[in-house]
């Protein structure tokens, strides 16, 4: 009876955890790439380095290179 429950809240905040990082993460990029320090040392050292995240291989990205 509690075996079911405790493996649904393990599954819950596992799921809720990876969704919580892919939001931080994203939002953490993007503030340093549009901060005023941040454009300065891309200017300085041009270094617009767009690393491949795992989500970019999705399918529907696959062929937006084509256009």
């Amino acid at each position: 009876m509690f075996g079911g429950f405790l493996v649904k809240a393990i599954i819950f905040y596992i799921v809720g955890g990876f969704i919580l990082y892919i939001v931080i993460e994203t939002a953490v990029r993007r503030g340093i790439n549009h901060s005023i320090i941040g454009q300065f040392l891309e200017k300085k050292y041009g270094m617009k380095e767009d690393k491949k995240s795992f989500l970019d291989d999705d399918l529907d990205n696959e062929n937006k290179e084509d256009y």
